[in-house]
């Protein structure tokens, strides 16, 4: 990927969209069973975009919840398929969060962490040298 690509997300039937210029600043795993539930899969994969280099179309509803982290989530999804496009999590408020499976991109870029491996699926493997956390990420600011 390269910075100038444009990336659009959309619902399973195209209502909601979202499009991002450049690339995201941070893609994980996480296999939470907020994710898992939320997804249908045993992890979810969410790649994070400045709020400034994305928008959106279309109509979502809003579910917001208390992530096991103890910080808020708010997820858009589509009230007519039901897809969960993006959120915005208290942990990123500088950014959006957004599934990368809406993508529809079999090349996008894999996860540079995986988180809550602890609830991992045993037959589940990433690839190597991707850092897993047994619980959630460090905070952005103790990032390097």
């Amino acid at each position: 990927m390269s910075g100038a690509d444009t990336h659009q997300a959309t619902c399973q039937c195209g209502q909601l969209r979202l499009t991002a210029v450049g690339d995201p600043d941070l893609v994980m795993a996480c296999n939470c069973l907020a994710c898992q539930r939320r997804t249908g899969s045993p992890f979810g994969m969410g790649a994070y975009f400045r709020k400034e280099v994305a928008t959106t179309e279309g109509e979502p509803r809003i579910h917001s919840r208390v992530a096991d982290s103890g910080l808020g989530v708010s997820i858009r999804f589509c009230p007519d398929c039901g897809t969960s496009v993006y959120w915005t999590a208290e942990i990123r408020p500088e950014h959006v969060g957004v599934a990368v499976g809406c993508f529809g991109d079999p090349g996008f870029v894999e996860p540079a962490r995986v988180l809550w491996s602890q609830s991992k699926h045993p037959w589940i493997k990433f690839p190597d040298g991707v850092p897993e956390f047994s619980k959630g990420a460090p905070r952005p600011a103790a990032e390097g």
